[in-house]
């Protein structure tokens, strides 16, 4: 088993074994790559977030290999042990419940341990529930981001709303069924009537897809139980509708509070003038003039 090659500033330990980030189905077996199967097959070990459900995994594909537990409570206790047994040779494949390992997932925490330790990383690619929800979302999909689950703590979560009403790409969140209905509502407070696409069970047999604003998306999860894995595709912002709304809030602002805005930032006059000047849409020889009319009135 070859691993991929390590920079000069983690050069690869000799004799090292090699991490697998390997993905598996989402939903149906099916979706199961032949070289994850050898890979798993191939393995000294496998390291599972629920070693339940992998091993259903392992029996379905006649897998038989050695199990240990890896997740989120965990993984402060076992990444040493794991780092320990690829250190000394052996060939460890990651796995999540569903999908690609290391995405919303300690994974990624494991797999920079191994670059620090000079221990070789590849990837078996397959399954991901996000990308897979943005390609049949119907929405934008030439510029994404990525957020994930929101945080459960109130200031973070409110936080991140806020930077998403600036945000114009299509943004790609999970949700838990049962925290669905609330965070379609705050979404729908937070940004307003964007569209999204509500994402259900993908590749499995219930597996739905719903485009809805999201006042209406927070209405009908409001009075309809919500089972399963959901993904939500959020519109991004028109970003024509967000330029006028910054150049509401600017014009609302003296052209003196404006560049002494930016003189606080620690700016000079000069470039203070010339952000505030591209705030407006005007030129600086403008923003000049006014600055001086102001001056001058108030000497007056």
């Amino acid at each position: 088993m070859n691993g991929m090659e390590i920079g000069e500033a983690a050069p690869v330990r000799e004799g090292a074994g090699t991490l697998f980030l390997v993905a598996t189905p989402i939903g149906n077996l099916e979706d199961m790559t032949f070289r994850a199967v050898e890979v798993l097959r191939g393995a000294d070990l496998i390291a599972a977030e629920d070693t339940r459900v992998t091993r259903g995994l392992l029996t379905h594909f006649e897998i038989r290999a050695r199990l240990v537990s890896y997740h989120e409570h965990n993984k402060k206790q076992k990444e040493p042990e794991l780092i320990r047994l690829l250190l000394s040779g052996t060939n460890i494949a990651l796995v999540t419940d569903a999908g690609m390992p290391g995405i919303s997932d300690p994974g990624a925490d494991l797999a920079a341990a191994c670059y620090d330790e000079g221990i070789p990383v590849t990837i078996v690619p397959g399954a991901c529930a996000a990308v897979s929800a943005l390609a049949i979302s119907a929405l934008d999909t030439r510029r994404f981001v990525f957020e994930g689950f929101l945080p459960t703590n109130k200031k973070e979560r409110r936080a991140v709303l806020e930077r998403l009403a600036g945000e114009t790409r299509t943004c790609v969140l999970y949700e838990a069924p049962h925290r669905l209905a609330k965070t379609l509502e705050e979404m729908a407070r937070a940004l307003g009537d964007r569209r999204v696409t509500v994402v259900k069970e993908l590749t499995k047999r219930h597996e739905k897809r719903r485009r809805m604003t999201l006042p209406e998306a927070a209405a009908y999860y409001a009075a309809n139980e919500a089972r399963g894995e959901y993904v939500l595709v959020l519109e991004g912002k028109d970003p024509q509708e967000l330029a006028g709304e910054a150049q509401e809030a600017w014009t609302a602002m003296s052209v003196a509070d404006h560049v002494r805005m930016y003189e606080e930032q620690g700016l000079d006059r000069k470039e203070a003038m010339r952000r505030a000047a591209g705030d407006r849409g005007v030129s600086r020889r403008e923003i000049y003039a006014q600055l001086l009319g102001a001056e001058e009135s108030t000497k007056q």
